[in-house]
């Protein structure tokens, strides 16, 4: 299994405001549960709960405090129908957010507790916000290791409060655009981890057309996320994180795993971001789709009409195809 850079040094967090930041959202009814032994689990992995709502329905709601990013991240866990007293544990999809979104987008934007009413499955939602799934080469607002938040400190939090499978066979990543790439990463990187993989109009290759994906993530992190700071380094990157993070550079990384690509092929011809965008994922995910061919990996993918949004049709494809690759519950 792969090393996970360090926490950045310890500093000051700015506290997020607990039932009343829930409350301006209206994500959530009812009073705040009581602290319990979730605390103590969250400890453990270099978490600190300062905000939750535990409210006895699917959608439950945390806020951590952490020395791995200067403020404190959010993070939505859609457990399944009947969770609460079945006694069963279930498989889990990580599923993250694309750039300039955040830890609630999927609920407020995409109805993902209708979409997976009736599955038997997990739905983790981290916030990261426009940081490109990284730990970035620069920050001048403080920690941004997203990479170490998700990955060494929420996945192992979440097999420990919930009734996982805590296995490779018992999780599956996907995500959309800035998660779809964020997913093919970890699960090139953290390959013992996730079984199945699914980026939805997520970039699959990074130095193609000159680094035009590498220039993309720079240029949104450090206007998003970082303060100025970038991703891979500005004006020289740092190859090697650039090559480690590049999911056609990692072609063998994806054997044994359930692929799963979508992507557009008809960009609005209007908005320049979206043409953008979408063109270079197309062009990318072409580009891994052949390196993996060559390989001998199986994959599925989806070319449709349309430019870069989240198509609710085929994520529910794509969940079919999940849950008949992870373990079942029970």
């Amino acid at each position: 299994m792969p090393d996970v850079p360090p926490p950045a040094s310890i500093s000051r967090r700015r506290l997020i405001g607990g039932s009343a930041a829930v409350a301006a959202a209206g994500l959530f009814a009812g009073a705040l549960a009581a602290p319990s032994a979730a605390q103590a689990a969250a400890d453990g992995y270099g978490l600190r709960i300062v905000d939750r709502n535990e409210n006895g329905g699917r959608l439950q709601y945390y806020r951590f405090a952490t020395d791995a990013i200067e403020w404190d991240p959010g993070v939505n866990v859609l457990l399944p129908d009947g969770y609460h007293t079945s006694g069963r544990r279930y498989p889990v999809l990580y599923l993250l957010h694309g750039g300039n979104a955040d830890f609630r987008t999927f609920h407020l934007q995409d109805n993902i507790i209708g979409l997976t009413a009736g599955r038997e499955v997990i739905v983790v939602m981290p916030d990261a916000s426009t940081g490109w799934y990284s730990n970035p080469v620069s920050s001048f607002v403080g920690p941004r290791n997203w990479e170490t938040f998700h990955m060494a400190q929420l996945l192992p939090w979440i097999d420990a409060n919930f009734r996982t499978f805590a296995e490779y066979n018992g999780r599956a990543v996907a995500g959309f655009s800035m998660g779809g790439f964020g997913a093919l990463k970890y699960a090139a990187k953290y390959y013992g981890h996730f079984c199945s993989v699914s980026s939805h109009s997520g970039p699959a290759s990074l130095r193609r057309d000159f680094g035009l994906v590498v220039h993309w993530a720079n240029a949104t992190s450090a206007a998003l996320d970082l303060g100025g700071g970038t991703v891979y380094g500005i004006p020289l990157w740092d190859e090697a994180r650039v090559t480690a993070d590049n999911p056609v550079q990692r072609i063998p990384s994806f054997q044994n795993k359930r692929i799963f690509l979508a992507a557009g092929t008809s960009p609005d011809p209007i908005n320049w971001f979206d043409t953008a965008n979408e063109t270079q994922v197309l062009a990318g995910q072409r580009e891994f789709r052949a390196a993996l061919a060559r390989a001998g990996i199986p994959h599925e993918w989806r070319e449709v009409p349309g430019g870069h949004f989240f198509r609710h049709d085929l994520f529910v494809q794509d969940l079919n195809g999940m849950l008949g690759r992870l373990r079942r519950a029970g």
